[in-house]
């Protein structure tokens, strides 16, 4: 048997709408991610948009790109959700704007820990104004996970620095371990299409294991049951994918109305949907008071739900704030523990907080026995 020697990782783009994301992801790869007619009419990134990377020693580095304005946060949230890597943009005229935060706090909150900062644009501005620029992002920068990322400057125009910013994403996924490929594999839904003469087709990041063409599956929440017609990977027909891919599915006996984003393809009778998840919640610096019993929007992967959060020993939480919590949903989700979690409130929708699935299926149980259980879960005590 053949081992599979390339290694596969997913960087996400993050920053404040115009500040040139796609622009330079095209200039990195030579792929425009824009493929929505009015994102290219308008000059907007709407929804995802993807390229890839690949270099000499078999790395392959499959990009994600977010939309930047604020009203579309959700498409952000379901492209960042599986992202190993971020590349945050800032342009050099504007600086930090609202969405560059509120992106970087998203990631923050996710567990993002490597990453790299691209100054776009620089040639309209002077050295002394770019210099300026970078401190403030540093400074911005230095209580967040992104502390430690390398800020470059860079410009999609005349091609400054391009070279090198390849480089320096190199050397970031040099340091990711890369995602397991011997656990189950599962890969929530991010667009679904049909095409003619080969029907439905799904796309999405592996999260985890590997898929073979001919093989069963299943779409949770709802159990449809499906074979592998065939894979598509970065340009290419592949056999077999691998947990950090990006991956096109085309499924048979699906129809494309059966399937939405947020769904997931997994190997039957391993995951199971759920009604109620265990975990631990943060709050943002700067976010209201959240009462328990309030109702919220839930980000997970490539889902988007509404939750209501319940905390186990607290009646609120402040900005800042920390709290073991249960979340219980109208509708049913497909979590595992420690995946991470997203919070917004409804109005005004922004993001207040983020936080890890401790259990996925929880008993109920005496609320003093529940917050004993959960902590000795956070601690890793204890194991599922």
């Amino acid at each position: 048997m053949v081992k599979n020697t390339t290694r596969h990782l997913i960087l996400g783009t993050a920053g404040h709408i115009d500040h040139g994301k796609s622009r330079l992801v095209e200039a990195l790869t030579g792929i425009n991610p824009d493929r929505l007619k009015e994102e290219k009419e308008r000059g907007i990134t709407i929804d995802l948009g993807f390229a890839n990377l690949t270099y000499p020693d078999g790395l392959v580095i499959g990009i994600v790109d977010v939309p930047g304005h604020e009203k579309l946060i959700k498409n952000m949230l379901a492209g960042v959700g599986g992202i190993d890597m971020v590349l945050l943009v800032v342009d050099a005229e504007e600086g930090i704007m609202p969405q560059t935060k509120e992106h970087v706090y998203i990631c923050d909150l996710l567990g993002i820990r490597e990453g790299i900062v691209a100054i776009t644009k620089i040639d309209l501005v002077d050295d002394e104004w770019l210099a300026l620029i970078m401190e403030d992002v540093r400074e911005f920068l230095s209580s967040t996970s992104l502390k430690d990322a390398e800020i470059i400057g860079v410009s999609a125009v005349t091609g400054e620095n391009i070279s090198l910013l390849k480089e320096k994403i190199k050397e970031c996924a040099d340091k990711i371990e890369p995602k397991p490929h011997d656990g189950p594999f599962r890969l929530p839904i991010d667009r679904v299409f049909t095409m003619r003469g080969f029907g439905t087709i799904v796309t999405g990041t592996a999260i985890s294991g590997t898929l073979s063409i001919d093989e069963q599956v299943e779409i949770l929440p709802d159990g449809l049951k499906s074979k592998v017609r065939g894979l598509h990977a970065y340009g290419r027909d592949i056999k077999k994918a691998y947990a950090g891919q990006r991956v096109a599915i085309n499924l048979q006996g699906i129809k494309k109305e059966e399937i939405k984003r947020g769904d997931v393809v997994v190997k039957p009778s391993i995951f199971k949907p759920t009604y109620r998840v265990d975990g631990v919640v943060n709050l943002i610096n700067g976010a209201p008071l959240v009462k328990s019993g309030t109702l919220v929007h839930f980000h997970t992967a490539t889902l988007e739900t509404t939750a209501r959060i319940v905390f186990y020993g607290e009646k609120e939480l402040k900005a800042g704030g920390r709290a073991l919590c249960q979340l219980r949903f109208k509708y049913p989700v497909v979590v595992t523990s420690l995946d991470r979690f997203i919070i917004r409130r409804f109005s005004p929708l922004e993001t207040i907080g983020g936080g890890e699935v401790l259990d996925p299926w929880p008993e109920k149980i005496r609320a003093n026995d529940k917050l004993l259980y959960l902590k000795l879960l956070e601690a890793g005590t204890i194991k599922e």
